[in-house]
Order: C-alpha cells, then sequence, then structure tokens
C-alpha cells in the first residue's frame, strides 16, 4: 500500500522524502501500558504495510526500550527505503541497585535507568552515539533537540537555560553532524511552538516536531511561528495530532489531553465538533488528522498507535477526503481560527 509524501529539500542535498503519515514510536516504548515485543513488532508491522516510512524516536521513549524494538523491526527493511528520526538531549544512565527508573507512570515495565539532561557538545555526541548502538543503524536522517519547552523543564527561564546550553554546545555538534553528511538535517522536539521561534531566530533549523500546538484544539502556533517556518522552507513535523487522545476517542469519560484527564472545556468543545462532524459524514479522528496537513509548512503527521486498530484507524485517517464544507462549517461554529488554512 502507498501513502501520500511531501519532500522537503532545504538544503538542496537530495532532502527526505515523508510519508503524510508517519509513525510515532512513543507507544511501542509501552507509554500508558505495557505491551510485548511481539505485539511492538505487529504494531510496527501493520504500520509498514499501510505504508509508513517515516519512523521518530527517542532516548526517552521507554529508556531505550523504543529504539531497541525499532531495531528489530528495521533490520530487515532496506536502509533507503525509510525515513528515521531521534533525539539528544537525554542520556540514560543505569539505576543504581534499589533506585527508582524514571519515568515510572507515563512508561511501564522498562529498562532501569535514569534519564540525564545534557545539550552540552559532547552530551549530544554522546547521546547519538549510544542512540545508533540501539537502533543498530550507522545513520540517522533527523535528530531532534528533545523537549527544550516549559513543559518538560517547568518554568521559562528553566526552558531558557537549557537552550542557552543547547545553542552554545550541542548546536554546534549538530552543525558539524549534518555539514559532514553523518545526518540530514537537524531541529527540536517539543511541546511549545514559542521555544521553536527562539530557536529559529537563533540558529539554522530544518525542521521542527511540534507536538499538540497545531490541532483541532489549539492553533495558537499560527501567531508567528508556522508562518516563519513557511517563509524559511523549515519543515514542521506534527505530533500528538489528536492531543494525546481526546481528538481520537472523542468527549468520553476518561479522555485525555495534553497526557492528563481532559477539563471540561476540552470536552465540551469536541462535543461541539462531533456534531460538525455528524452533519457531514467525518470522523472526528480524520478531521484531526487532515487539519494540520492544510498547513504547507507542515510535512507529516505523526500519531503512534499501541494497537491494530489504531494503526488502521491511522492509515484511513492518512486516505479520508473531506470537503471544504466541512472546514468551513468549523470555522463558522467558532471551532477553528478564521486564519487557519484548509
Amino acid at each position: 500500500m502507498t501513502l501520500k509524501t511531501r519532500t522537503w529539500d532545504r538544503l538542496g542535498n537530495g532532502g527526505l522524502a515523508f510519508t503524510e503519515l508517519g509513525f510515532g514510536t512513543a507507544p511501542v516504548g509501552n507509554l500508558y501500558r505495557a505491551i510485548s515485543d511481539d505485539a511492538a513488532q505487529a504494531i510496527l508491522t501493520a504500520a509498514w504495510d499501510a505504508g509508513v516510512r517515516y519512523f521518530d524516536t527517542a532516548p526517552l521513549y521507554g529508556l531505550g526500550l523504543s529504539e531497541t524494538r525499532l531495531n528489530r523491526f528495521l533490520r530487515s527493511r532496506p536502509r533507503d527505503a525509510y525515513v528515521v528520526s531521534t533525539k539528544v538531549g537525554r542520556l540514560l544512565r543505569p539505576c543504581r541497585p534499589g533506585e527508582q527508573r524514571d519515568t515510572i507512570g507515563k512508561f511501564f515495565d522498562v529498562p532501569a535507568r535514569k534519564e540525564v539532561f545534557d545539550y552540552s557538545h559532547d552530551g549530544v555526541l554522546r547521546s547519538f552515539e549510544v542512540s545508533l548502538e540501539r537502533l543498530g543503524l550507522d545513520r540517522v536522517d533527523i535528530l531532534y533537540a528533545h523537549d527544550l519547552d516549559i513543559f518538560t523543564h517547568k518554568s521559562a527561564e528553566a526552558m531558557r537555560t537549557r537552550i542557552r546550553e543547547f545553542m552554545a554546545g550541542g548546536y554546534k555538534a549538530l552543525l558539524r553532524l549534518r555539514d559532514e553528511g553523518v545526518i540530514r538535517a537537524f531541529g527540536a522536539g517539543v511541546n511549545e511552538w514559542e521555544p521553536c521561534q527562539m530557536l529559529a531566530e537563533q540558529g539554522d533549523f530544518d525542521l521542527f516536531l511540534l507536538a499538540g500546538p497545531y490541532t483541532l484544539l489549539d492553533q495558537s502556533s499560527l501567531d508567528s511561528f508556522l508562518p516563519l517556518a513557511a517563509s524559511r522552507g523549515i519543515g514542521v513535523v506534527i505530533g500528538a495530532p489528536y492531543n494525546s487522545g481526546v481528538l481520537a476517542t472523542g468527549a468520553r469519560p476518561g479522555a485525555f489531553y495534553k497526557y492528563e484527564p481532559a477539563p471540561q472545556w476540552v470536552l465540551d468543545r469536541v462535543t461541539q465538533m462531533q456534531a460538525v462532524c455528524d452533519r457531514h459524514g467525518v470522523r472526528l479522528v480524520d478531521a484531526a488528522f487532515q487539519f494540520p496537513l492544510r498547513h504547507p509548512a507542515v510535512v507529516s503527521v505523526i500519531p503512534g498507535g499501541q494497537a491494530l486498530a489504531e494503526v488502521d484507524s491511522n492509515a484511513q485517517a492518512a486516505r479520508t477526503q473531506i470537503t471544504t464544507a466541512f472546514w468551513a462549517d468549523l470555522k463558522a461554529n467558532g471551532l477553528l481560527r478564521s486564519d487557519a488554512q484548509v
């Protein structure tokens, strides 16, 4: 099966071909619940069979588990047949006996590791080296500096400190890796658009992986970042297109929004969106997937999947055709910004 692809070639080096539907591998790193190695392989295989050729991972996802599971899966695939990205900014160290591992409550049944933030020049190179080992690859296509945002570091000042650390060290390492052809592109993978803007204004970035701020529920990145990206040829990958679940499940009890139980205003808004979907015969999850692709800077949308049904649903969403009348109805009901490109 084939999916539509989008080519990014900002540097004139042949660029990268992204399938519009990518695969975010946090779920196969045991996000929220543990799954077996065989189940993870079946999910990744289903994504491949659906046409997915862009896979994003990170040391954080399952404290290395996502990368090692991707290793097993990709080993039998031709290296030039897919695009793979991973992230830098965290090093994983073994836990001491009796020491509690990190991310308990988010990732389950994971290796006994502690995460250590390190955005320095040598820290980034070390992270990249170890990721290549876990992935079993001699190269990756994209490296993202991971989580240079308030969501992760808890305050604007802490975020700015980490950005300064990265620009003084890790950024220079990524420039060198790109210039030497070791990687094809680099950028940052974050949960907010503001640090993307800060980084783009300070350096020469290729791609940003933006998790959350360009969805049916949040178009705040239209204020300035997405126009800046489009004007500079910077590609944008959209992660978390369903805002952690509520745009896939609908406004049901226990629905998640930004990794937490959805607040009432989100449930109310999603209920209103569902009514518009029902009028047009559109699945909410299809609209949530298709919306970010309307922006010219977006090269791929990467929901995850922790079950075969979710992979099938994402593939269906990627192939769905949605009329302009549907988007116009959302705007007419105040459920989408008037300047959102549809």
